[in-house]
Order: structure tokens, then sequence, then C-alpha cells
């Protein structure tokens, strides 16, 4: 007895991709974003709206990206290497120099001159964040060795102690998950929005 296979149509293949294809776009085009958008509304509405600082009900800033200082009064965070501006949010990258481009090495030769030139009597080392740029050109944080390299200048500035601000440099130094990982750090914009006296909310 001959049996004669049949062959599947056009038709009866087509119709389940595009079952498959539609269900799939739902769920990771719909569902999926909308489900993790209200999680994290509800769980974590701070971070969920980019980490944004207020004062008097206006945003000043965010948590998570830096800003320019370059007033003796406040402490200097990381250069940024991003365009058209600084800390460009919507462009963050680094420089992409190597070690032997003589820009970079003018970068840094600048950023110490400026250092220098605003606290002419620190003869410390200044930390290596303090004339280096970080990977995404956005970091709002330095160490605390280089918030400790500006105190004795900020604090002339304001017309403070230098205790003072080691105290508030202690303040908003924030420690190692756990204890362990990763290095204490300080946010700039916290630091200098409590030195002028303004309440940030967050």
């Amino acid at each position: 007895m001959n049996s004669q296979a049949t062959s599947p149509t056009q038709g009866s293949l087509l119709r389940p991709a595009l079952v498959v294809f539609l269900a799939l776009s739902i769920l990771t085009g719909l569902v999926y974003p909308y489900a993790a958008t209200g999680v994290s509304q509800v769980l974590f509405p701070h971070e969920a709206n980019g980490s944004m600082m207020e004062v008097d009900g206006h945003a000043v800033g965010s948590s998570l990206i830096g800003q320019p200082f370059s007033s003796p009064r406040y402490f200097w965070g990381r250069l940024s290497a991003t365009a058209p501006m600084p800390y460009n949010a919507s462009a963050s990258g680094g420089s992409n120099l190597g070690p032997r481009n003589p820009a970079l090495a003018d970068a840094a030769k600048a950023r110490i001159e400026a250092l220098r030139s605003a606290d002419p009597g620190n003869t410390a080392p200044i930390p290596v964040d303090l004339v280096s740029a970080s990977g995404s050109g956005l970091d709002p944080d330095i160490s605390v060795a280089a918030a400790n390299y500006q105190i004795n200048r900020v604090a002339r500035a304001r017309n403070m102690s230098a205790l003072e601000v080691a105290r508030r440099v202690n303040a908003h130094t924030r420690r190692p998950f756990l204890g362990l990982l990763g290095e204490p750090v300080v946010n700039v914009l916290a630091l200098n929005l409590d030195l002028d006296g303004v309440r940030a909310s967050r």
C-alpha cells in the first residue's frame, strides 16, 4: 500500500509564525516594559525617575550625573570628555585617547595647573581622579582623597574652618556596600549644595 506524504502549505506555516511574532511583540514590547516600569515606580520611585535632587520643588541635578564646578568655593568633580559640553548625559563616553596621545597629557596638565592656581599653597600630590576623566564622562563622585585635597581651598574661599568642611565631606561620603564592594566616594553635587546651605530633597 503506497502512502503519499503531504507537505505543509505556505499558509499553514505562516499562520503560527505570525502568532508567535505577535505574541512575543506584545510580551516583550508592551507587557514587560510596562510591568518593569510599574514595579520600579512602586519600589524605587527616586531611582526610576533619574535620582533627581530638588530644591524648593525644582530639580537642580541628578545624584547620578556630575556637573561642572570651577569656582574655588566649590569642590570640583572629575573631568568629562563628553561633547559638545561636559557631563552631557545624551553623549556618555570617554575620550578614547590613548596613553601616548598628547591631547590626553595636555588635558591632565591643564587641570593640574587649574588646581595649583586655585590653591597655590597646596603642595600635596593631586589624586588621579581629579585630573582624569571617567569612562562615562558623567561620574558624579570623587574619591575621599580627592575631596580631602580640596578642603583647605574651599574652607578659605568660604571663610569656614577646615574642620567644618571636613565634617561635611565625611557626612557626604558613601561607604562601600557591606563594607566590601567598592571604595568610599563623595557625591560632589550633594556636598556643594550642603556648603551653600541648601537642603536638597530626593
